[in-house]
């Protein structure tokens, strides 16, 4: 759930190339010898119109391979409506390969490798992709978006080029078809008890120095609890990874579960390390301060979510990070049966040095690569346009989250509604039947991406009240294209495994008082004898030579 720059030369012209290039002949991968630049021979089943808007009908009916991430919550079903209806609307069959959500990515690199992989291979996160880029067993999807309308102009309107700029490769391509967003998506803030708010006189906090008051008050009040004890510091590299990460945003840097060893420096226009940015000790800081005054328990950065969730239940901690199914159907749900009259908020993300911002990229979600092998079927343009409709157009995006309107769900002004009997992620835990479990939508392998409408559609009040606030925040600078070669990402990994563990490692022990601050001189000594220059100069070079060649 990864960076918002100016408008190079080079972008101006990849947009331009996006939505100039009408005809069916697409540049080709090479893969498929001369015949696959001749798109006029793969069109089996195609429109001979598709356009922004359309509904894609398959001229002859389409079967269509795709890899199936079989998530335990809504374990695939042969019955379900999604199935037979994407079908009657389309005229395309799927033909699911499922695998368990635990061995997908696993699973994936072994059929892609063997030559096995389904045509579609959707639920794939940049930059799983690059390690199938050389093989040539993924296509280069950048050369045929001009037979995806619907994708080329959400691209164009939403002003997604910098994204999409961001995942191209040494080739200048790109090789993932990534979910796309109109507007960034907040997931993690701070959740607090407001009951005990009001009866201190507090409001909910809208800075950090606000949070650090509002702390001060409770623990004056409860001297002997912790006013935070947080959670997801367990299954996870980085400790209290979601406090980390909305803090970090306050402090323009990324951190927690968006941490990058390596980020981009908009100012001085190169990559920097991380670890060693100022913003980053000035977010430690900040963090010790916290703890050193007992506002903060100690434990959030080692136990597990369960112990984290007890003491707010056990009214021994009165705040935690929370997101907004967590604070529905676990914090509030919970609380309001143990403690009479307790109320909880989730404040939008508190803000910081950096300002009103969320962390740039967010914008571009999982996505789908397509199987070389695509390219030598009859039916090539078909599948692209299948897969346009699908993925990126506003029907095809509201079928995969809503389904059939009418039979799942209604619509009046703007407001959707689980049909009567269906409940949508809880909304109702008596219903007879569930939109996920017993009809296929809502699937995170098709229903991903959107417009603000959509995607807030399915917001709870709490969720919209806090997305609404978000998506007025500026994006930080998303990261330019820098792909590393085969041999130089082979060297990344090499030195980033340990400077990474070393920084989490002295990120704690600064934030537990267990390193003093004066040594955060000797602590950046540390990670340059880990190569840390090193790492740094690759990606800079990197950068200098795709903008060289691609500029």
């Amino acid at each position: 759930m990864k960076n918002a720059g100016q408008l190079s030369r080079r972008q101006i012209l990849a947009a331009a190339g996006f939505i100039g290039l009408a005809t069916l002949t697409g540049c080709g991968s090479g893969d498929d010898g001369g015949d696959s630049k001749d798109l006029s021979k793969k069109r089996n089943g195609a429109m001979k119109e598709y356009r922004v808007g359309q509904q894609f009908k398959a001229a002859e009916p389409l079967s269509l391979s795709v890899l199936h991430n079989d998530n335990p919550v809504y374990p695939m079903k042969n019955g379900w409506l999604f199935w037979k209806e994407l079908t009657k609307r389309t005229g395309v069959t799927f033909e699911p390969v499922g695998v368990p959500l635990v061995d997908y990515e696993k699973k994936r690199s072994v059929l892609i490798g063997s030559g096995d992989a389904p045509f579609l291979i959707p639920k794939t996160y940049h930059p799983s992709e690059v390690a199938f880029v050389s093989s040539g067993a993924i296509l280069p999807v950048s050369d045929y978006v001009h037979l995806m309308p619907n994708f080329r102009d959400k691209v164009k309107r939403w002003r997604l080029e910098p994204e999409i700029d961001s995942i191209r490769q040494s080739d200048g391509r790109f090789y993932l078809l990534p979910g796309l967003h109109e507007k960034p998506r907040s997931g993690y803030s701070l959740a607090l008890r407001t009951d005990v708010l009001d009866r201190l006189g507090l409001s909910l906090p809208t800075t950090w120095d606000e949070v650090y008051e509002v702390f001060k008050a409770i623990k004056a009040e409860y001297p002997d609890r912790y006013p935070f004890s947080d959670r997801w510091s367990k299954n996870t590299p980085y400790p209290a990874a979601a406090l980390f990460s909305y803090l970090g945003q306050a402090y323009g840097v990324r951190a927690g579960w968006t941490y990058n060893t390596v980020d981009w420096d908009a100012n001085a226009r190169k990559f920097v390390f991380t670890g060693t940015r100022d913003a980053y000790r000035q977010m430690i800081e900040f963090v010790r301060k916290l703890v050193a005054e007992k506002l903060v328990d100690p434990e959030s950065f080692t136990q597990t979510d369960d112990e984290a969730v007890q003491k707010l239940l056990g009214e021994k901690s009165f705040a935690i990070s929370a997101n907004p199914q967590e604070l529905v159907q676990n914090y509030r749900f919970n609380l309001e049966k143990q403690v009479k009259g307790a109320k909880i908020e989730m404040t939008p993300v508190p803000l910081g040095p950096a300002g009103p911002v969320v962390l740039g990229g967010v914008r571009l979600e999982n996505g789908v690569m397509i199987s070389s092998k695509a390219l030598k079927s009859d039916s090539f343009v078909a599948t692209m346009q299948f897969v346009d409709w699908l993925w990126y157009s506003d029907e095809g995006q509201r079928f995969a989250r809503w389904g059939v309107e009418g039979v799942t769900y209604t619509r009046s002004a703007g407001q959707y509604q689980p049909k009567p009997g269906i409940s949508l992620m809880g909304s109702d835990p008596d219903a007879p039947k569930d939109m996920q479990k017993d009809y296929g939508f809502y699937n995170g392998v098709f229903a991903y991406g959107g417009s603000w409408e959509l995607v807030s559609s399915m917001f709870s009040p709490d969720e919209k009240k806090f997305q609404d606030v978000m998506s007025r925040r500026e994006q930080t600078p998303i990261a330019p294209a820098h792909p590393l070669q085969s041999f130089e990402q082979e060297q990344a990994s090499l030195w980033e495994t340990p400077l990474r563990d070393h920084v989490t490692q002295n990120t704690l022990k600064f934030v537990l008082g267990k390193r003093p601050m004066s040594e955060w001189d000797a602590y950046v000594t540390e990670l340059k004898s880990k190569n840390m220059d090193r790492l740094v100069d690759l990606h800079n070079k990197a950068y200098e030579r795709f903008e060289k060649e691609n500029g």
